[in-house]
């Protein structure tokens, strides 16, 4: 998995790759998000293949939380102003940027979802509190079962630990590098 952000005129762009086989799944997908100078999701492309199947879902917001799926209006996700893509945590950086909570603050989130294996689009709402500077709670209801974990961040806001799920890899062997401060989070951070 890897994923690259960079600083547009009209806002953010994340791309990135990840190819899975331990979800049964055998998958290949890219993807490109673009996001307004305030972290409001405004399009985003996935694609690839998975189970040896082409997968394609070109969607674009509106950033006030209209969406459309491959040109075509997508209702069921009225409301969302990040996109959550179930194969990567790099998407949950979106909200945590866009709402800047203060230490102790929380608040919830609508998004539109792309379930991974499934790869199915769909509404999910999140609740996000900031436990401490670089360490988030992230909630959310999950076919009717609570899921709980602790996102840890660096400092520009990019997940580099997720509970359970994930952990950023170094960038070199000897933890030096752009990537040394890609360490899990101490539990007073």
């Amino acid at each position: 998995m890897r994923g690259v952000w960079c600083v547009r005129q009209a806002g953010w762009r994340l791309t990135g790759e990840v190819k899975a086989g331990q979800t049964g799944l055998a998958a290949r997908l890219c993807y490109a998000i673009d996001c307004d100078p305030g972290w409001r999701t405004r399009s985003a492309v996935i694609e690839g293949e998975a189970g040896g199947l082409p997968v394609r879902f070109a969607l674009s917001a509106d950033g006030e939380g209209r969406w459309a799926c491959d040109g075509a209006p997508a209702p069921t996700l009225d409301g969302a102003l990040d996109i959550d893509l179930g194969f990567t945590p790099a998407t949950n950086t979106l909200p945590i940027r866009r709402l800047d909570l203060a230490v102790g603050g929380q608040a919830p989130v609508r998004s539109a979802w792309l379930r991974f294996p499934e790869l199915r689009l769909e509404p999910l709402e999140q609740l996000y509190t900031r436990e401490a500077e670089r360490r988030f709670r992230y909630h959310a209801l999950v076919d009717g079962e609570p899921f709980v974990a602790r996102l840890d961040t660096d400092v520009f806001g990019r997940v580099v630990y997720y509970e359970g799920l994930w952990v950023a890899e170094l960038a070199f062997p000897d933890g030096t590098g752009p990537g040394k401060d890609l360490a899990p989070v101490s539990e007073d951070r």
